[in-house]
């Protein structure tokens, strides 16, 4: 993550525009001195507190580190009397500068303590919403609705008070990205970040220190990135790169050491497939007035198209027509069909010579043997979370089984199979039923997604049953070979078809 202060980049920004004006300090707490003005006879109850300098402001332009105002934001001060008056006006719109009218009596004093609450707050109270919503990319109107919040010490006299604004929250700037071109294809909904501790709810902005004091209530914000027109399905996920311009999203917490984890929801609009790409990032201190760069690359896992296969057949089954080529025939949705059957792509029908095994694109695969101890030995997990894509689409849901390593069955000199005979010699079934979830250590495991399987020019059950071949044939018939087909609530092994296009995925 990359930390931006909101002063060092307004500094650059000021010399840049060549604009000379002269700091005292470098706190925070400076004060810009306007110019002497005195309140007219129509607010003579009324005190002017004046803010014009670009760091007092409510929403961020993220290239140059300053902040605007927003519509409907008010401060609040205390008067002579210890009494909470806010301001009787706000802006209208986005603004540079402003000039507050506070009721209330201010000739006690030369300095007095401004406080903006953000705009669920009231006094020294603020909020810092569970629920956060930005409408377009790279856009901060929102964050004074979100929790952004801070004090300032206005300094001057005969009714007119200027003061600079010390932001009190830290910002997080997600910016995800990704370099599989199926995920391009889909729109961030929403982020989700999750804490180790309190990053949201009710705090107290200290009269003393004007820091935020007290403990929140929530772990967790989840900040909506859905507006209207082109963003009304969410921000787009097009670049290779981090890119704040194309879907960078702004969320407040409350300062301090977080360890986070965050959940990048994206979806698909044409299969309607959503879920979350999660990342972890380990403990940081997270200061006030700061905001910082969170970069994600959204790696989810891609299945080749062309792994389709009868069985043991030495082309695929769209061979020469594949979904991405010159003259595709392959289906890749529900809702596609094609009829035609690709040259060279007929299954392994030799005669049997001893082994029934395969010698073509089976010929690595497990053997009936070796998937049937997958089934009664490799504790199969079935998640309906785990995102994948093939094909230039995103899809959930798959089988996780243990690696053979961690299978003593398989490694040791034990029965062949289960049924304690050699399945590969004789026609024979292993059913089984799925725990539930994804397993709790996945480093142990491997992972079947449910790519469906092609028959009368269709691709059936995408995302809902997995279908792969195993390397053994039947032993009494050259049509017909062993295969592992799943779904949700089951596991089968038994004989098929040998035209069925079934996906061909190496295991051991």
């Amino acid at each position: 993550m990359r930390k931006h202060n909101f002063k060092v980049r307004l500094l650059s920004f000021i010399a840049l525009c060549g604009i000379v004006m002269m700091f005292t300090a470098c706190s925070n707490e400076d004060v810009t001195q306007g110019s002497v003005e005195t309140n007219t006879a129509n607010n003579d109850n009324l005190t002017t507190f004046v803010t014009g300098n670009p760091a007092t402001r409510t929403s961020l332009n993220y290239d140059d580190g300053a902040f605007f105002w927003e519509s409907g934001d008010h401060i609040y001060v205390q008067d002579d009397n210890g009494t909470w008056r806010k301001s009787s006006n706000a802006p209208t719109e986005k603004t540079a500068s402003f000039k507050f009218k506070v009721p209330g009596k201010y000739t006690d004093h030369t300095s007095y303590k401004v406080y903006y609450p953000g705009k669920q707050g009231n006094n020294n109270s603020v909020t810092i919403s569970a629920t956060q919503t930005q409408k377009t990319p790279n856009s901060t109107a929102h964050i004074g609705e979100a929790g952004d919040c801070g004090t300032a010490d206005a300094t001057g006299g005969n009714g007119v008070f200027n003061f600079r604004l010390d932001h009190q929250a830290a910002i997080l700037v997600f910016q995800p990205f990704t370099e599989n071109d199926a995920v391009k294809n889909c729109y961030l909904t929403k982020i989700e970040v999750t804490s180790d501790n309190d990053i949201t709810g009710t705090y107290t902005l200290d009269t003393t220190t004007g820091q935020l004091t007290g403990s929140g209530s929530g772990k967790t914000i989840t900040v909506t990135t859905k507006g209207g027109g082109s963003y009304a399905q969410g921000f787009p996920l097009k670049t290779s790169s981090a890119n704040v311009a194309t879907n960078g999203t702004y969320v407040v917490i409350r300062p301090g050491t977080h360890a986070l984890t965050v959940r990048y929801w994206i979806k698909d609009y044409v299969t309607q497939v959503e879920g979350a790409v999660t990342k972890t990032y380990p403990a940081f201190d997270y200061e006030k007035n700061d905001y910082y760069d969170m970069t994600a690359n959204l790696n989810v896992t891609d299945y080749d198209g062309r792994k389709y296969y009868m069985w043991d057949a030495e082309n695929n089954y769209w061979n020469g027509h594949e979904w991405n080529s010159a003259a595709p025939w392959q289906p890749v949705l529900a809702s596609d069909y094609n009829s035609n059957i690709a040259l060279g792509t007929f299954y392994n029908n030799e005669p049997a010579n001893g082994a029934y095994a395969a010698k073509y694109s089976c010929k690595t695969l497990p053997n009936a043997n070796e998937m049937a101890w997958y089934i009664t030995n490799g504790d199969p997990h079935w998640d309906g979370e785990e995102l994948w894509t093939t094909m230039g689409h995103l899809h959930k849901g798959g089988m996780w089984f243990r690696e053979k390593k961690y299978i003593p069955m398989m490694s040791e000199s034990r029965a062949p199979s289960p049924v304690n005979a050699d399945m590969r010699s004789y026609d024979s079934q292993i059913y089984g039923t799925p725990t539930q979830g994804a397993p709790t250590y996945k480093n142990s495991y491997f992972f079947l997604p449910a790519l469906g399987y092609y028959d009368f020019g269709m691709i059936n059950e995408m995302g809902s049953m997995g279908c792969y071949w195993t390397s053994t044939r039947t032993p009494n018939d050259t049509n017909w070979a062993y295969r592992i087909k799943f779904k949700s609530s089951s596991i089968e092994l038994m004989t098929d078809n040998s035209n069925a296009g079934y996906y061909v995925m190496n295991m051991n």
